[in-house]
């Protein structure tokens, strides 16, 4: 059994491991609890979610081929299922306003956002910095405590050791190959994503989607440097290292999107702010 006391590297290797799973099961909530909201799913860029999930599908199936532990598996079918509901809420929505606009007509599709809602929406996001904040930092240490936990709790539990399943040479290649594709994927579909955020302005996309991606893949990538710097078990887990590590910077580039399309917003509605307010003369 055991304690806190007794923290080695394999310990908090799989104390990592855990918290970089609890991040994942959390990582897809926002994005479509925003489009429920919104109704629409425009902020994704289609090919981003497709190409992400070829990435899960091709790392879903190496995990089976590799033999990994059935939860790993599930994961990945339940990162797949995600995947699957992210494209069919853009379809979804798609159909649902092509319908509206054919019941209320074309002037109806010309029709400007009205540009007080735009403002007061700027005003909220000025004034609720502090309580995105906490919702951040509430989140963080939510995700944390999962993983720790669950990872005591499957400690605790005795469990049949089970030797390593030995593959072919062929197996091998099959399951790196795999990998490796999983891993350009990630990385490719970030991509068509940034070059979308430039049009969007990032309108739609639910920031809490990168950043517990950039956290689940940190910790995915610490508890593999964790449990052993060894040269060939560093080349062994090449693939998800690479994937992992360098969709954190593609990841931090869409949170730097974020940050300067709201800076942009907020300094417009900071200049006309002051115009608004001026008491009109009579003439």
């Amino acid at each position: 059994m055991y304690s806190f006391n007794d923290i080695d590297s394999d310990t908090l290797s799989s104390i990592l491991g855990w918290v970089s799973i609890a991040c994942w099961i959390v990582v897809y909530s926002p994005q479509i609890y925003a489009n429920y909201t919104l109704q629409s799913g425009e902020g994704l860029s289609l090919v981003f979610v497709y190409v992400w999930l070829l990435g899960d599908i091709t790392n879903m199936t190496g995990a089976i081929l590799a033999g990994l532990l059935p939860t790993i598996i599930i994961l990945g079918l339940y990162y797949t299922l995600c995947d699957i509901i992210l494209l069919v809420q853009v379809y979804y929505y798609r159909k649902k306003a092509t319908r509206s606009l054919a019941f209320e007509g074309v002037e109806s599709e010309e029709t400007p956002l009205l540009p007080n809602s735009a403002n007061n929406q700027t005003k909220n996001d000025m004034t609720s910095v502090k309580g995105l904040a906490l919702r951040y930092a509430g989140a963080l240490i939510f995700v944390v405590v999962t993983g720790v936990l669950a990872w005591w709790i499957g400690s605790n539990i005795e469990m049949e050791e089970k030797l390593p399943k030995r593959h072919s040479l062929f197996m091998v290649w099959a399951i790196q190959i795999l990998g490796w594709t999983s891993a350009i994927c990630y990385l490719g579909s970030r991509i068509p994503q940034i070059i979308k955020n430039f049009g969007t302005r990032c309108e739609g996309l639910a920031p809490a989607l990168f950043f517990f991606s950039i956290l689940g893949n940190a910790t995915y990538s610490l508890s593999i440097c964790v449990k052993s710097m060894e040269k060939e078990y560093l080349i062994t887990n090449a693939s998800w290292l690479a994937g992992s590590a360098l969709t954190i910077f593609l990841d931090l580039v869409v949170l730097s999107q974020f940050s300067y399309f709201r800076y942009i917003a907020l300094k417009r509605v900071v200049r006309i702010l002051p115009a608004e307010n001026i008491p009109q003369r009579e003439s």
